[in-house]
């Protein structure tokens, strides 16, 4: 194994233990005999079916930051499966990497055979698939220790990343959010803020630019300017992104971005991104409200990618039909904020109702 020390630019995310008693059926934490790193998976629920999230290589402080960060989003991988439509269930692995430290691709190699090791350990509770720090070739390496794994490249068989169906899935959410908010679905002239240009992130900034839309983009990698130059968008720090004025706010990195603090300094009347766990706490979900700014739940707007890996890993998935699925996730959108002003609910509760019909329905 090999790690080194990273530059004192290296990104972490961490997060706070739940407070309350974790409802998961199965919460996995091993040291990968290999790689020497921790790795966590967390079976949230498989009252719909096998669950299905997928694995991040990301660093963190602490092992229990690694572990609060996979009981959230495990949680809401539940939600997001069950509030598709999909009969899977929720679930997360994460494979935590020092804070200060980098991986060369040996080690990330040798984390993945770790990694597979342990998902075939849980006897087919658990699917995983890339996620924020893998990709569809080193799933490729966990399939050398488990079948139990689905978006796989290509040439090997499987249908590769689902970063393009993740991307649809938002641009999709967003007409319908602005169609809710201004009564308009046309993105040409509006204004959005894109905080995060990864593979989904970017992918969006380019469909938005096409559709006419004037953008201001952010990334914490400086690289990234390229693309915002090449897009004709305007470029902020990463800390001022939630201050500019515009339309929406689109949040493509890590979770935990809408903190009461941010909330409160928004100039925007919607919230709509690609980030999983946007919300810092559930009571930003009423500051949102109270603020009039409408925020579409993550676990909703996200959902393309899940749905991509489940129905196009079925023989002879039809793409027509696919495609109209993600679709789809505007009009589910669009019903949850009618939902929620009807009923004079926050957002997040509409959002929360229809996935636990869902889960409920199923017995």
């Amino acid at each position: 194994m090999t790690i080194t020390h990273a530059p004192a630019t290296t990104v972490t995310a961490s997060a706070e233990l739940p407070t309350e008693a974790p409802d998961h059926e199965r919460v996995l934490i091993t040291r990968g005999p290999r790689s020497g790193l921790t790795i966590i998976v967390a079976v949230h629920s498989t009252r719909l079916g096998q669950a299905l999230g997928g694995a991040r290589l990301w660093h963190y402080g602490h092992w229990t930051d690694a572990l609060a960060d996979a009981l959230r989003l495990s949680q809401a991988m539940t939600l997001k499966n069950a509030a598709a439509g999909l009969a899977r269930g929720g679930g997360k692995s994460v494979v935590a990497i020092p804070a200060g430290a980098t991986i060369d691709a040996a080690t990330a190699h040798d984390a993945m055979l770790d990694l597979g090791d342990a998902v075939e350990s849980l006897d087919g509770a658990y699917m995983t698939a890339e996620d924020v720090g893998t990709s569809a070739e080193l799933m490729a390496v966990v399939h050398e220790r488990t079948e139990h794994v689905c978006g796989l490249p290509a040439e090997q068989g499987g249908v590769g990343e689902p970063a393009d169906a993740t991307a649809a899935g938002v641009h999709a959410a967003i007409l319908a959010t602005l169609g809710e908010v201004v009564g308009s679905s046309d993105p040409a002239g509006r204004h959005f803020v894109i905080a995060g240009l990864g593979q989904v992130g970017g992918r969006l900034a380019k469909s938005l630019a096409a559709a006419g839309a004037r953008l201001t983009v952010t990334d914490v990698a400086e690289s990234k300017r390229a693309l915002a130059d090449a897009l004709g968008a305007a470029w902020v720090h990463p800390a001022e992104a939630h201050l500019v004025e515009a339309d929406v706010f689109v949040p493509c990195g890590l979770g935990g971005v809408l903190t009461p603090g941010v909330v409160r300094e928004l100039r925007v009347a919607a919230v709509v991104g690609a980030a999983n766990n946007q919300l810092a706490s559930r009571d930003v979900a009423t500051l949102l409200q109270e603020r009039g700014i409408v925020w579409a739940p993550d676990f909703v707007v996200n959902a393309g990618g899940v749905i991509y890996l489940d129905v196009a890993s079925v023989p002879g998935a039809d793409q027509a039909a696919l495609d109209a699925r993600i679709e789809g996730i505007g009009d589910t959108v669009a019903s949850v904020l009618r939902s929620a002003r009807a009923d004079g609910t926050t957002t997040l509760m509409a959002a929360e109702r229809l996935a636990r019909a869902r889960l409920d329905a199923a017995g």
